[in-house]
């Protein structure tokens, strides 16, 4: 896991390169490396958090025997082993799985991409042909961003801050913060928050030579999934989905050094665990979880409940509300977007203990109730439009607290209908635009600000390919969310455990933000409000609306938490708001 960053074109210098790789030293505190191409038309650099080969062999920038390409790399590809062993003609320098990358690259090219599991970011430049490839994973687990400049040149990097640290005007984008304030659409395109910036889409790759950029798809689920559901028996399905969840945890404990596993109370935690306690290597394992102390929220006692009798060091990580204004402006910082509230900080909480415990790469369960029809909604796929903020009794955004020319900005979520029956549908919204798209850049963020490597062994494309190739009725049948994992889980789990309710929340956000935090979310919504009243926002209906919540009790605490983004945001980059041109 690291951070990587580059720039191309002419004209820049390499203090820009230096101040980009000085941004994200927090994504690989271990070292850092860059390089210059000897036309001066392409800087590379790297932070290096060391996971895999931990000598100096596998320091980035790093180039083949020729010199000709050079790779800064970012994630893991975990079949490196096999690949390694495929390529034996290659002649490593290193015990990497980022050598591999080269390897494979030099024998397949872009093909190569098809042959990897695993989560990564690269850039890698040919300076034979003068040429940058690019590519991101399939589901997006590690990041990459671009600007584009008029005059051909072109900056990538792990994080937007280093572009803003590397030259790029640091201008807010208002079709993105209107859509997000309108609608609470974000992470959903390869639009950012900040001008000019872009995020390269998942399963997509980038060429750039000569100034001229082309972004193209290399992954799309759905076309890999295709049209037609798997007739085969059902208990077929289940030995293929369950041989490869070993697989795909075992895979993911290649490291040399700790591993450890976050877990809340429920199924797909427990299903985790019980896979973890058979991988090979597993045993020295810590377990990590968050709780705020609420019994309203705390998922603790299930947590001690699937650990019991287990050899697993159990680390809790509390998270109170005298912890959130000072955390929540440095995860700000980090995630340089609005991002998911109380439990993102619990979160960053968490990655913070994690560190102080020495284990530097963690397991987690993301992914199960998109590829299990696990949220309450999916249930009700035939009833019609499902709105996108789900899991809320009461209206999750404010619009009519925007002033109305702003409001128009705002931009549609925007989905092909990619399978012919509805719930897939919904599926492949989640998976691919909505829920997994944000809540892995919060995770990333969150963990690499305390350099440390997250891993989500659930999110293997095998595994979403084959879960969405089944039919509805081993997704839900009789009320039962998940029915052919759960069927799976039980093989995995103890007799007698059980696992906590589904909730659509595991924080007390809405009772902190009107209770003891009231003061500094009014703060934090005056800040904004101070920016951005009278352009964005119409002051006197958000302070009616905040009234509103802290006395009526309000259900739902989002569109508060979008006001506090933008004060939170606005603290960090003054300039953030800008009147309307």
């Amino acid at each position: 896991m690291c951070g990587i960053s580059g720039i191309f074109g002419q004209g820049w210098h390499t203090g820009q390169l230096d101040a980009m790789v000085a941004a994200q030293r927090h994504r690989g505190p271990d070292d850092t490396g860059s390089y210059q191409d000897a036309s001066g038309c392409a800087g590379l650099g790297h932070n290096r958090l060391s996971i895999i080969d931990l000598s100096r062999a596998g320091r980035q920038p790093m180039t083949d025997r020729e010199g000709r390409f050079w790779l800064v790399f970012n994630g893991e590809v975990y079949n490196y082993r096999e690949l390694r062993a495929e390529l034996a003609d290659y002649p490593y320098r290193s015990r990497s799985d980022a050598e591999v990358v080269l390897a494979a690259y030099a024998r397949w090219g872009a093909r190569c991409l098809d042959r990897f599991v695993g989560m990564f970011a690269f850039l890698l430049w040919d300076s034979t042909t003068q040429e940058l490839f690019a590519a991101r994973d399939r589901f997006g687990v590690k990041p990459l961003y671009y600007c584009a400049a008029g005059d051909g040149t072109l900056w990538a990097a792990s994080e937007i801050k280093a572009l803003h640290a590397g030259g790029v005007p640091a201008e807010p984008d208002p079709v993105a913060w209107a859509s997000y304030l309108a609608s609470g659409a974000h992470d959903h395109s390869e639009r950012t928050f900040w001008r000019d910036v872009r995020s390269l889409p998942p399963g997509h790759a980038l060429r750039w030579a000569r100034g001229r950029l082309e972004v193209s798809c290399w992954y799309d689920l759905a076309a890999r999934v295709g049209p037609d559901f798997d007739s085969r028996p059902e208990h077929e399905v289940e030995d293929e989905y369950r041989a490869l969840l070993g697989e795909s945890v075992s895979l993911r404990f290649r490291s040399d050094v700790p591993v450890g596993i976050n877990l809340s109370g429920g199924l797909d935690s427990s299903t985790l665990l019980g896979l973890v306690h058979e991988a090979e290597g597993a045993r020295e394992v810590q377990a990590f979880t968050f709780t705020t102390e609420d019994p309203a929220y705390d998922e603790l006692p299930w947590v001690r409940s699937m650990l019991e009798g287990k050899p697993y060091r159990l680390v809790v990580c509390p998270l109170r509300p005298e912890d959130v204004p000072a955390l929540a402006a440095s995860v700000q910082y980090h995630e340089d977007e609005p991002f998911g509230g109380l439990p993102t900080l619990a979160y960053a909480r968490l990655f913070e203990r994690a560190r102080d415990e020495g284990v530097t790469v963690l397991l987690d369960g993301q992914g199960m109730d998109e590829q299990w029809a696990g949220y309450d909604y999916y249930g009700r796929a035939g009833a019609g439009p499902v709105p996108l903020m789900q899991g809320a009794r009461e209206r999750a955004v404010r619009p009519e607290c925007l002033v109305p020319e702003f409001r128009a900005l705002s931009v549609p979520l925007e989905v092909r209908e990619a399978f012919p029956d509805r719930l897939r549908n919904l599926q492949y919204r989640d998976a691919c635009y909505t829920k997994i798209p944000k809540a892995l850049r919060f995770n990333d963020r969150a963990s690499m600000r305390a350099s440390r490597e997250l891993r989500e062994p659930f999110l293997d494309h095998r595994l979403l390919e084959l879960a969405l190739r089944q039919p509805a009725d081993r997704k839900i049948a009789g009320g039962v969310h998940k029915r052919l994992l759960r069927r799976i889980a039980r093989r995995l789990m103890p007799a007698g455990i059980s696992e906590a309710p589904k909730r659509p929340v595991q924080t007390p956000q809405r009772e902190w933000l009107r209770g003891p935090l009231r003061g500094w979310a009014r703060e934090q919504i005056e800040i904004g409000l101070e920016c951005a009243g009278g352009t964005w926002l119409d002051p006197k209906r958000v302070r009616e609306a905040w009234k509103d919540y802290v006395e009526a009790g309000s259900d739902n605490s989002f569109y508060v938490w979008q006001w506090l983004s933008l004060g939170l945001a606005s603290v960090k980059h003054a300039a953030v708001c800008q009147p309307l041109g």
